[in-house]
């Protein structure tokens, strides 16, 4: 198997805004529960199926909020994915646990957590998992700053990666666009591929801003990328199918 079908969902906690005046209205759903979360969850599992691999941010590994149900262990039981993993950014005890997750089908060879710079909040994710000469494809699932200049620093860790990864996706919510020069920067530098201006995620109940990427290095090939039309969140999901270069397998086949 040479191709991987992947999938980016920034899932606000299992929050479905439908306008901007729902930041103010729905601001008490990111304290306490409500039986819609748990709808919303379920209908995000039913899409998360039919992929290979999925990067969450915004995800709640069990608190107040979510009614104590780690939503990744749950997407991931849902959605039939045998290897699950949270990584839990801030830790604000019993009443959230923000997070990003990884739900996948291949079985990871190893999987570190990565602090990006600036305030605490912010990190990343890295699975790798084994190809058939040996080495690794990296799987980078991330959540960057709003704020542009701790952004630039992250985007400056994010090429560190890309130098200690031959063989690296980047798959998350950036919290910039195509107009970022910072994020422009880093994919010259890099020579990351898949920067689509017209993959439009936000907000999900009018697309404007290209906010989520999935970048490979250049070795890795992007067959296909799309915005898929399924508004639980305030982001929509984004899925692309990437293919390993020619003459490589994933050693642990789906």
């Amino acid at each position: 198997m040479r191709q991987l079908n992947l999938l980016s969902y920034n899932v606000q906690a299992g929050i479905h805004s439908r306008q901007y005046s729902d930041y103010l209205t729905n601001s008490w759903k990111h304290v306490l529960p409500h039986p819609e979360r748990l709808v919303n969850l379920t209908r995000i599992a039913q899409l998360l199926h039919q992929f290979d691999l999925v990067g969450l941010q915004e995800v709640d590994a069990g608190s107040l909020r979510s009614a104590f149900i780690d939503q990744i262990q749950y997407l991931a039981r849902h959605g039939a994915f045998p290897h699950w993993y949270c990584q839990i950014n801030r830790n604000l005890g019993p009443f959230a646990q923000h997070s990003n997750g990884i739900l996948s089908r291949l079985r990871p060879r190893r999987i570190t957590e990565h602090r990006l710079p600036g305030l605490p909040g912010r990190g990343a994710v890295v699975a790798e998992f084994p190809l058939s000469d040996g080495s690794d494809l990296a799987v980078a699932i991330l959540h960057l700053a709003l704020g542009w200049k701790a952004r630039r620093r992250q985007l400056a860790y994010l090429e560190t990666l890309a130098i200690e990864h031959p063989y690296l996706v980047l798959m998350g919510d950036f919290n910039c666009g195509c107009a970022s020069k910072g994020l422009r920067a880093m994919v010259q530098q890099t020579g990351m591929r898949g920067l689509d201006c017209e993959l439009k995620t936000f907000p999900s109940w009018r697309p404007r801003h290209n906010l989520d990427h999935i970048l490979v290095s250049q070795p890795l090939k992007v067959v296909s990328a799309r915005v898929i039309d399924y508004a639980l969140s305030d982001h929509l999901p984004l899925s692309a199918i990437i293919e390993l270069p020619e003459g490589l397998r994933f050693a642990d086949p789906l």
